[in-house]
């Protein structure tokens, strides 16, 4: 039987605020921090330096990259395994990996350093899903979900201007410059993780809204694949355009103003990000009123496809000249990261509960991220050994472009497989008990 589809007029109760502020608050320096391990090194140019014929930053961020694309293969199997009684300790050793990469890639002299950037991403990819895994299946995910997708929306432009004042400021070598911001969130960091050990469970009325989140074995893996997967397939082909442009977004984001002419770095990483953050977290933060799970997640369709034509427009403007740079990038990285983070707070979340299928959102992350990453470095390799000789202005453009045609047409076909599914009475089937371990 459908649910009626009715938007909720759910508020916080009293006795709830204080476990939605501290898992938002937990959630958000947790994933921050986590940045600052991750991304202060993209805020250096090495100017001059090289390696292979590959300028060396470039090759920096390729070996990150390949380095947390390989994490999230290892993430299908591993996060959505996560048993919640070892997922704080894992965190932490994940963390403390990290961290000691950018520890030996400061002391081992150039170029012998870039493959600790290699082994600095290997753990960091499964820092989302071991995070996000404390406050899935709650009738306040969104929210949270929301608190947190904010943070690293926020944390690459923050850490990133730490990195660069570092270097201006205090003159700091470029090399140790990602471990000495690493250092100073380290305390962050450590408050954020013992908050989030600290989080109760979802409770009885989570589970009847939401659906029972449980670890997903091989058997239960390869199940949920079969029964969705058009779905999936289709899903993920937008991801991959979606991360493709975040990530050339967010990498080359000092190249990209610098080739403007605009010489404020630190300044504009901040002040591009802050408008999204809290736009985006508002919008997203609302689909906890819409209680009815079939509801929300077919609104997911109508968000994708309205950030396409968003993203489409601004970016023919821009090109055009009809837009200053400042507000394209606003209006650019606004519809990207509303329907990126949608997928990572509402998309799947609702998924899960509205098809009422005991699993977990780890799995369907990291599918999307193993494959989006995967993307992403195919277009680095491509743009760093092409001969054709393009700036990283013309590059995020066509990006862009590309991305939110691809949002526009694919989600058109997402939405009528998920609504095909219905018509030919699948969901009875779903409704079953479907995995082993059920």
């Amino acid at each position: 039987m459908k649910q009626p589809l009715t938007v909720s007029r759910q508020k916080i109760k009293s006795g709830e605020f204080r476990f939605v502020l501290i898992a938002a608050t937990a959630t958000f320096i947790t994933y921050l921090s986590m940045y600052a391990f991750r991304k202060p090194f993209s805020a250096a140019t090495f100017d001059g330096l090289s390696l292979w014929g590959i300028d060396y930053k470039i090759l920096l961020i390729i070996s990150q990259l390949i380095g947390y694309t390989i994490s999230k293969y290892l993430g299908i199997k591993i996060i959505s395994e996560l048993d919640h009684k070892t997922r704080t300790n894992t965190l932490i050793l994940l963390m403390l990996l990290a961290w000691i990469m950018l520890f030996l890639f400061a002391i081992i002299p150039y170029p012998y350093n870039f493959p600790f950037m290699f082994l600095n991403g290997l753990p960091l990819g499964m820092i989302w899903g071991v995070v996000f895994s404390y406050i899935e299946g709650r009738r306040y995910t969104e929210l949270l979900g929301a608190v947190m997708a904010s943070s690293f929306i926020l944390s690459s432009g923050i850490v990133k201007a730490c990195g660069r004042l570092m270097i201006d400021n205090f003159h700091v070598n470029q090399m140790w410059m990602p471990f000495l911001v690493g250092l100073a969130f380290v305390p962050l960091l450590m408050l954020g993780i013992f908050m989030l050990h600290k989080l109760p469970p979802p409770d009885e009325e989570d589970i009847a809204l939401r659906t029972e989140r449980i670890p997903m074995d091989n058997n239960s893996r390869w199940t949920f694949f079969i029964r969705f997967a058009p779905g999936i397939i289709l899903a993920v082909v937008i991801y991959v355009g979606l991360t493709i442009f975040r990530d050339l977004r967010d990498n080359f984001a000092v190249e990209f103003w610098n080739g403007l002419g605009f010489t404020n770095t630190p300044r504009m990483l901040v002040l591009s990000e802050v408008p999204i953050a809290l736009s985006v977290l508002i919008i997203i933060s609302f689909m906890i009123m819409i209680r009815d799970n079939r509801l929300a997640f077919f609104s997911t369709f109508y968000i994708i496809f309205l950030s396409g034509i968003i993203l489409v427009i601004a970016t023919i403007a821009f090109a055009t000249g009809a837009l200053d740079p400042v507000k394209w990038m606003v209006i650019a990285g606004f519809a990207m990261y509303l329907s990126y983070l949608t997928y990572h707070t509402v998309f799947f979340e609702r998924w899960i509960a509205h098809f009422r299928v005991k699993s977990n959102i780890g799995f369907l992350m990291y599918v999307s991220d193993a494959i989006g990453y995967l993307g992403s470095t195919s277009v680095l390799l491509f743009k760093n050994f092409s001969q054709t000789k393009i700036s990283w202005v013309e590059v995020l453009k066509i990006s862009a472009l590309s991305t939110g045609i691809l949002m526009i047409v694919v989600s058109c076909f997402t939405f009528i497989y998920f609504r095909n599914l219905e018509n030919r009475n699948i969901k009875k089937v779903i409704l079953q008990p479907v995995f082993a371990n059920n």
